[in-house]
């Protein structure tokens, strides 16, 4: 299956959120290849049982976990929504963040999404992978793919609120620090958080900037 087939089935045409897809791994397909990835996991939500039309959904969790789950999300009628940027490192080459399995997950995920029928209009499910940020290179040799998320990554504040959407449920360990410089101001415009680890009962949280970062002059 080539990227930009895939890259159909995740952003077929009309529907919304899709314009704020990356393209970087689709095109990568093409470009890059290794052996298939295929433990795929039938991924259960355990907080959520239904679809929710003020809801939109952020999976923070490792690239092939949150495709997993994203296939989990579509199933109960969101739009999965991939925002990697992480670029491939050149073969014979070592990187900080596996591309590939989050490419290889990809076109596992399109051949799911192909049987499932999710509404033009559907909320997102954002999927991210929570090594993008890690940054420890063993050595200065290796190829530093690590990325962070910037606010024109995703739709403005206005947008999701004239698209119904009231509340921002987080799936992960935590608040990675690029999510949070975003969704400060999202929050100070009436936009709820909750955070959840994909089984537990997701709970109200109140970002704040620490010291540091209210010093900060510049923004993602």
């Amino acid at each position: 299956m080539i990227g930009k087939n895939v890259y159909k089935i995740f952003a077929p045409r009309g529907a919304k959120w899709s314009e704020w897809i990356r393209p970087v791994p689709f095109i990568a397909i093409d470009t890059y290849s290794r052996v298939p990835i295929n433990n795929w996991v039938d991924r259960k939500i355990c907080f959520l049982t239904e679809y929710r039309s003020d809801v939109a959904i952020v999976i923070d969790l490792p690239g092939k976990e949150s495709i997993e789950y994203a296939v989990a999300f579509a199933k109960i009628g969101y739009r999965p929504v991939p925002l990697f940027n992480g670029t491939d490192e050149q073969i014979n080459s070592k990187a900080i963040i596996d591309t590939y399995i989050v490419e290889s997950c990809l076109i596992n995920a399109s051949k799911k999404l192909e049987k499932i029928n999710i509404a033009i209009d559907a909320n997102p499910a954002f999927i991210l992978d929570s090594y993008r940020t890690n940054r420890y290179r063993a050595n200065e040799s290796m190829y530093d793919n690590s990325w962070d998320l910037y606010k024109q990554d995703l739709p403005s504040i206005e947008y999701f609120k004239q698209n119904n959407i009231k509340k921002i449920i987080i799936i992960g360990k935590g608040i990675q620090r690029d999510l949070k410089k975003i969704f400060y101001e999202f929050q100070r415009h009436g936009i709820e958080f909750f955070l959840t680890d994909g089984y537990k009962s997701e709970k109200k949280i109140i970002l704040r900037k620490n010291l540091k970062e209210r010093f900060e002059k510049e923004e993602l």
